[in-house]
């Protein structure tokens, strides 16, 4: 990286704008910043950083203290640099937060924090980014260092010069931490102490389940017996408690030993349940076969009385068998005699009929006439009906041919006058439109503008939530110094509290170590036998457990403390914010600003809408217009055409009515006539009808009574009444059949069974046996056989259980063993890595060591020469005081004494010469691990003027050969011998009215 150009405008000391060409120097390779003390030389060195990091190295808290206090509020600030890296030209413009006048109106604002990065590209400058983030990224990336980086190996700062060498362990190991990424292995460490705790629980995991799984088989051997005593077989049992074992694995042994105990038993129990079956199955039998003899004996007695039953019913079936024969003889007479009933029931009602018939027509005046007669007369009507029909139906039309002629009058009425109504509207709105078109020109020049005010009460609205949110975090932010001031109180009796039992600690372990000593015996202190002034023991003696209360009171109040000092920083951020935001105006006239904004706003949308009210109905008006003229052409032409069919309908209604006319004769309507005709036709028809209807069935009934008095004639029935009498319905006949056959089977079926089974008890007793003697025998052994089964089952799954419990207790004491070798493999690596070990040394600081190697020997090369081969470093990795953590220690070898020193023991000189080589070589270091970032530009700040002229001399010399390869070296000092030596020089000088400027020397080439 090589710096060519910084501007400095109303930063630090530096009101007017100040421009450094670095350039200039680089023909000289070395140039001195100089000028009297808080002139602005390290400003400058603070412009750079903040060019490029947005901090400077003496403004950590931020940038508000960057502006120059010379500066008018109407004045800016901002730092421009120009630098090279990676090959490519850059830019960088910053400028911190400050408050400036308001562009309009009184009172300040806040100019916000600005930044812009630019490449030069093609002769021109291209922006690359304006955002903080963005930028940040964009600048770590191409410098290749972060901001601490920088600090270390580009600009060693005033005050932090000597850090690096005197730092302490820790320190020092934070700083390398940062410089070479070694973070990571924190998170390694920690991610081994997980793994290791991880380990343990799972070690303590798998003994748990190894004890649960033995403690489990150990109550199955203890519930059901089976530890037996030592040397007994395996078939053997013993009542006493299983002896006790020292260790899991004479736990699991003993357990193993009674398995086979278990299924020996279990063999047993089986054995004995097989010989209660068979015992059960013989009584069962037995049992079995005076049951069926008994049964036998009762269905022998029962069908015994079953069979003189159905003998006792004979006579009753022989009666039912002779009724049902003549019923079947009459069934073949029952179609002739119910035909020839039917068929003269049939004649008699047409006779009456016809008789009806003739009675009606006779009284509505027709003559009396027979069947031939009728049926011409109704043909006659029906050619009169034919030609009446056409009539009627146009009749009946006449009630609409006359509503549509109404119709048709309303219609053209209608048109008429609403043609007259449109031309009455067309005037009125051509009055109006008159009106309303200088009515809109007025209000619209008149109108003020929308948008304007629309983007003042937005912010307007946007002040007043800011002011709002600044008088509420007002009073969160008091509330929070409150309660931070009263957690500092709390910090400050509990550290008291904590000093004051240590005091008392102290003060009473003389009295504890006297109440030890025993006359004759040594102090364990001075070695004296004699004790003749014993230290009174305290009256109230300070335990541990005491101070470790207190302590953890301190550290409680310590964390409440930090907590309520964040809570007080953000609720002081979040009112300083808002308070920006807000413009610094008072909630009061931020709430008339918005009230103002709101009225003016109103206002403009109260116009707006007059506007567009009046533009809407000039347009309605004028479209009304143009659509009432198209209205008046369709309703011009419907009226012409409602007048033509007018008279078409009036034509038609003429017509119908000399129709209907002609075809009413003396009725009052066709319909009625119609009626009339319709009536007489159908009287003449129905009697002709009857009329043929009585003779048809005379004719048949005659024939059918013919018939049957013929087939009685041949049959067993004297007339037709006996036949009927002896007839049966289908079903009855079915019944009665199924009672004769069902008797005749049960009868024949119940001979047979009784024949079997006399003759399968042939010489048994007719006395029933008795079955309460075998039941019992069954019942007995049925009860055996179940405590047997009972038995074998408990007994198999004993040894089933035992058999699993004793396998899953194998298997978890092997898992066992395998993860306490694994967990304590892990631990080492853990321990190892955590640095829990005889050089207190962890990973992490292992591998810093070996960076700090490196950075020694690079900065020996250059001490050796600058101290006259005097001094050289040393990294040291001795374990400290009390087994603090070591690995990173420095001290200085003195070739005067031969020994080696603490670097603390340097004069001021030395201290200097030592740290300027230190930090070369971690320059150097640095550099190579940040893939080779190239230093073509770096500043010293302050320390020469600790030297001799000797020693300066030495570092001058050795800065020198730092220019080699193009570097350029800005060294700030007050030393007069550097201002002779170097002749190209920064002079910072102040001005009579208070701000510095910055001279530029290039000098003359050496």
């Amino acid at each position: 990286m090589k710096l060519h150009r910084l501007e400095l405008e109303g930063f630090g000391p530096f009101r007017e704008r100040q421009t450094i060409d670095f350039d200039l120097f680089d023909a000289h390779g070395l140039f001195l910043i100089s000028g009297r003390t808080g002139a602005g030389k390290s400003s400058i060195l603070d412009g750079v950083c903040y060019a490029l990091y947005g901090t400077a190295p003496r403004y950590d808290g931020g940038d508000r203290g960057l502006r120059s206090d010379h500066c008018d509020p109407d004045e800016p600030t901002e730092v421009r640099l120009e630098f090279t890296a990676g090959g490519h030209r850059w830019r960088v413009t910053r400028s911190p937060e400050y408050d400036r006048p308001k562009a309009r109106g009184d009172g300040m604002t806040t100019q916000k924090s600005a930044v812009l990065v630019e490449q030069l590209a093609g002769g021109e400058w291209t922006g690359r980014t304006t955002r903080h983030r963005e930028a940040g990224d964009l600048l770590d990336e191409i410098l290749g260092l972060n901001r601490d980086q920088f600090q270390q190996v580009i600009l060693l700062a005033q005050n932090r010069f000597a850090e690096f060498l005197l730092a302490r362990n820790d320190d020092r190991q934070a700083l390398l931490r940062t410089l070479f990424g070694t973070r990571r292995y924190e998170e390694y460490e920690k991610a081994f102490e997980q793994r290791r705790r991880t380990a343990q629980l799972v070690l303590d995991a798998d003994r748990a389940l190894l004890h649960s799984q033995l403690d489990n088989a150990e109550s199955i051997v203890a519930d059901n017996n089976l530890a037996g005593a030592s040397g007994d077989s395996a078939a053997a049992e013993d009542s006493d408690p299983p002896a006790l074992v020292d260790s899991d694995a004479d736990r699991l042994s003993a357990v193993q030993r009674a398995v086979p105990r278990a299924r020996y038993r279990a063999d047993e129990s089986a054995r004995r349940r097989g010989e209660a079956e068979d015992e059960h199955d013989a009584a069962l039998a037995a049992f079995g076969a005076r049951s069926v003899l008994r049964k036998r004996q009762e269905e022998r007695l029962a069908s015994r009385l079953a069979l003189s039953a159905l003998e006792a019913r004979g006579l009753d079936t022989a009666a039912d068998r002779m009724r049902l024969d003549r019923a079947r003889s009459a069934e073949a007479l029952r179609a002739p005699v119910e035909s020839a009933a039917h068929a003269r029931t049939v004649a008699a009602r047409a006779a009456e009929i016809e008789g009806a018939a003739r009675a009606a027509w006779i009284a509505a005046g027709g003559a009396d006439a027979d069947s031939s007669a009728l049926r011409t007369l109704v043909d006659a009507i029906a050619g009169d009906l034919a030609v009446w029909a056409n009539a009627a139906a146009t009749e009946r039309t006449l009630p609409a041919l006359e509503s549509a002629r109404a119709r048709a009058d309303e219609s053209v009425a209608a048109l008429e006058t609403a043609l007259s109504a449109l031309g009455a509207g067309r005037a009125a709105r051509a009055a109006r439109i008159a009106v309303i078109e200088p009515e809109l020109a007025d209000a619209e020049a008149a109108a003020p503008a929308l948008d304007p005010a629309r983007e003042l009460l937005e912010s307007a609205v946007t002040r007043l939530a800011a002011g709002q949110d600044a008088e509420r975090l007002s009073q969160v932010a008091r509330t929070a110094e409150v309660a931070h001031l009263s957690a500092v109180a709390d910090l400050e009796l509990a550290s008291a509290a904590v000093r004051n039992l240590l005091e008392r600690r102290l003060d009473g372990f003389a009295g504890e170590l006297a109440d030890g000593l025993t006359d004759g015996e040594p102090c364990p202190v001075c070695g004296s036998v004699e004790h003749p002034h014993l230290a009174a023991a305290a009256a109230e003696p300070i335990t541990d457990d005491a101070i470790a209360l207190a302590e953890a009171a301190l550290d409680a109040a310590n964390r409440a403390a930090s907590v309520a000092s964040a809570k007080a920083r953000t609720a002081r951020a979040a009112h300083a914010d808002a308070a920006a935001r807000a413009g610094g105006q008072t909630l009061p006239r931020l709430e008339a600003a918005h009230s103002e904004a709101e009225e003016r706003l109103k206002r403009a949308v109260a116009a707006a809408d007059a506007i567009a009210r009046h533009k809407r109905e000039l347009r309605d008006l004028r479209e009304t217009d143009a659509s009432a003229g198209r209205e008046r052409e369709i309703l011009a032409s419907r009226l012409s055409d409602e007048r033509e069919a007018r008279a078409e309908t009036i034509q038609r209604l003429n017509a119908a009515h000399e129709a209907v006319d002609a075809a009413r004769g003396s009725f009052a309507a066709v319909a009625d006539r119609i009626a009339s005709a319709k009536h007489r036709r159908d009287m003449a028809r129905t009697l002709a009808d009857a009329a043929d209807d009585r003779a048809r069935g005379e004719a048949a009934a005659a024939e059918a009574e013919i018939d049957r008095d013929e087939r009685l004639t041949g049959s067993d029935f004297a007339d037709a009444a006996a036949a009927v009498e002896a007839m049966l319905d289908p079903a009855a006949q079915q019944l009665l059949a199924e009672r004769v056959r069902t008797h005749e089977v049960a009868l024949t079926t119940e001979r047979e069974r009784l024949l079997a089974l006399e003759t399968e008890l042939a010489g048994a007793p007719d006395e029933l046996v008795d079955l309460d003697e075998a039941a019992a025998t069954a019942s007995l052994a049925r009860e055996t056989w179940n405590a047997a089964v009972a038995t074998a089952a408990r007994d198999a799954e004993v040894a089933a259980q035992l058999a699993d419990a004793a396998s899953r207790a194998a298997t978890a004491h092997v898992a066992a063993q395998d993860r306490q070798a694994e967990c304590r493999l892990i631990v080492g690596l853990a321990d190892a890595v955590a640095g829990r070990n005889d050089s207190r040394m962890d990973l992490e600081t292992f591998v810093l060591a070996a960076e700090l190697e490196e950075i020694v020997q690079a900065a020996n090369l250059r001490l050796e020469a600058m101290s006259s081969g005097r001094y050289l470093l040393q990294h040291t990795d001795a374990v400290g005081a009390r087994k603090v953590a070591s690995g990173l220690g420095i001290a200085v070898f003195d070739a005067y004494t031969g020994q080696a020193r603490p670097a603390q023991s340097l004069s001021g000189g030395e201290t200097f010469l030592a740290s300027l080589a230190l930090a070369l070589g971690l320059a150097e270091v640095v550099t190579a691990r940040a893939g080779g970032v190239r230093l073509d530009t770096l500043f010293i700040d302050e320390g020469f003027g600790s030297l001799d002229e000797q020693s300066l001399d030495l570092a001058m010399r050795t800065l020198d050969e730092l220019r080699q390869g193009g570097r350029t070296v800005g060294l700030i000092s007050h030393v007069a011998a550097m201002k002779e030596q170097l002749p190209a020089q920064l002079v910072v000088e102040p001005t009579s009215q208070g701000p510095s400027v910055i001279r530029q020397d290039a000098g003359v080439p050496a």
